[in-house]
């Protein structure tokens, strides 16, 4: 009888648990927004050696020399030099500010290195995006066990997070302005540095975030539409890929559409999810390696580790910079470690396990998402066996003149395989970033993507 009431208990306490786990926070805990954390959910203090910096409102003027508007950026520390490098041979000294990824980057290849440069939290958002979010943080909660997201207005739902899901819905939903076009390439390396670059264009259109776009009816379980041009080489140009991208992806699948502009057909592409190859990546990712992580986060089991400090890429103007050509980015094995700036900054960290009975060709992953900006900094992927597999990295920077957290590019290592792959560098582009432009929702539109594939 004794040991019948002991499972009872168990098991009542983990569902009160878990019902605690997905519910908002107090109105007593959320006052600590605006006071000792930022709006945003990130500590406001330095930490004790001073090495990370209290929080002052971020990077919010342009520097000296900035053209406006989507002219490229200016870097705002152009003569700072690295404090120090961390190389294969004092690794050690530094690993507990590393990930596992990263320190086996720095074992394989022995001309990588990591320049780590003074800190500076560069982050800031528009005055609407901090009111939502310090509103969010009593209003917002996950359905569908983590699945689904409701009672969010826009951006970074969880500024205090209680668990591992709730941190990488805040990278899932962060703000990356109201709407964005991207004039990028993707580029897969071989082992020998060589390479045949992709042209793509993209745009991102978060409808909660644009006033005037917001339907309720058509956009309550949308968190943003994303559209794919494929623009070279010629073999693939005209290629689209059309994305409705739902917020319970369990109550609503992700909708997506591919326009192959050689038949000119318009089909239904269920198959644009989870682990299913990437387009024009060369088998070097999958379709939830864009940005990092997309997608549901259903398949895994969501740990939050807790916070530490690592070095991160951060504030990498000079990777964006017309003046560096994408010959001298692209090196054998790994970018050009001289034209990539990591700082100290803090992180969540999360580990993700594959439930069981779910399948995904990566068994673990371990997230390491910045306070700041909300953006997954860092990922270690695991095969299936335990090994360590791939490495992804974003190399964020901030875009100053529209106070949007965004970065100079993303990158994923395959360890394994020798090879790697970039992610939206722009260094050669003509127009490079839009922000602020007005969505046509025909362009969103299965209809439509005839028209977008001879834009």
């Amino acid at each position: 009888m004794m040991k019948f009431h002991s499972k009872a208990l168990v098991l009542t306490l983990t569902v009160l648990a878990a019902s605690v786990v997905h519910a908002a926070v107090s109105q007593q805990e959320a006052s600590h927004l605006g006071k000792d954390l930022t709006l945003f959910g990130a500590e406001k203090a330095g930490n004790a050696d001073g090495t990370i910096p209290s929080y002052s409102g971020g990077l919010t003027k342009a520097p000296a020399g900035y053209k406006g508007g989507d002219s490229f950026l200016v870097d705002p520390f152009p003569d700072e030099k690295p404090l120090f490098s961390i190389t294969a041979a004092n690794v050690d000294k530094y690993k507990s500010r590393l990930s596992d990824g990263q320190i086996a980057m720095l074992k394989k290849y022995a001309d990588y290195k990591i320049n780590v440069y003074p800190t500076h939290r560069t982050t800031a958002y528009p005055e609407k995006v901090l009111e939502a979010a310090q509103k969010n943080a009593t209003t917002a909660k996950t359905t569908n066990n983590g699945v689904g997201l409701e009672g969010f207005e826009q951006a970074i739902p969880f500024p205090i997070p209680k668990n591992g899901v709730e941190v990488i819905w805040n990278h899932l939903t962060r703000y990356r302005g109201g709407a964005v076009r991207r004039d990028f390439v993707q580029v897969p390396v071989e082992r020998d540095g060589n390479y045949v670059l992709t042209r793509i264009e993209d745009t991102l259109v978060f409808p909660r975030n644009l006033p005037k776009f917001y339907d309720p009816k058509e956009d309550n379980n949308i968190n943003f539409y994303f559209y794919q041009i494929l623009k070279s080489p010629a073999s693939i140009s005209g290629n689209v890929l059309l994305v409705h991208e739902t917020l319970d992806q369990v109550k609503e699948g992700r909708r997506a559409w591919q326009y192959n502009a050689g038949q000119r057909r318009v089909r239904r592409a269920p198959q644009v999810a989870y682990d299913s190859p990437g387009s024009a990546a060369d088998g070097l990712r999958t379709t939830d390696n864009y940005d990092l992580f997309n997608g549901a986060p259903d398949r895994y089991d969501w740990k939050l580790e807790g916070k530490q400090e690592m070095y991160i890429p951060y504030n990498n103007y000079r990777l964006a910079s017309p003046k560096v050509s994408y010959k001298q980015i692209h090196q054998p094995g790994h970018m050009n470690p001289e034209l990539l700036r990591y700082e100290l900054h803090r992180v969540w960290k999360v580990t993700a396990t594959l439930k069981p009975g779910e399948r995904h060709i990566y068994a673990k992953r371990v997230f390491y998402v910045d306070e700041d900006n909300w953006q997954a900094a860092v990922i270690d992927h695991y095969d299936d066996k335990g090994q360590l597999w791939r490495v992804a990295e974003s190399y964020a920077l901030q875009y100053y003149n529209v106070a949007v957290p965004f970065y100079a590019c993303e990158a994923l290592y395959d360890l394994q395989a020798g090879r790697y792959l970039t992610i939206g560098l722009t260094n050669e582009a003509q127009a490079p970033f839009e922000f602020n432009f007005t969505p046509d929702r025909s362009d969103y539109s299965p209809s439509g993507l005839r028209r977008l594939g001879v834009k």
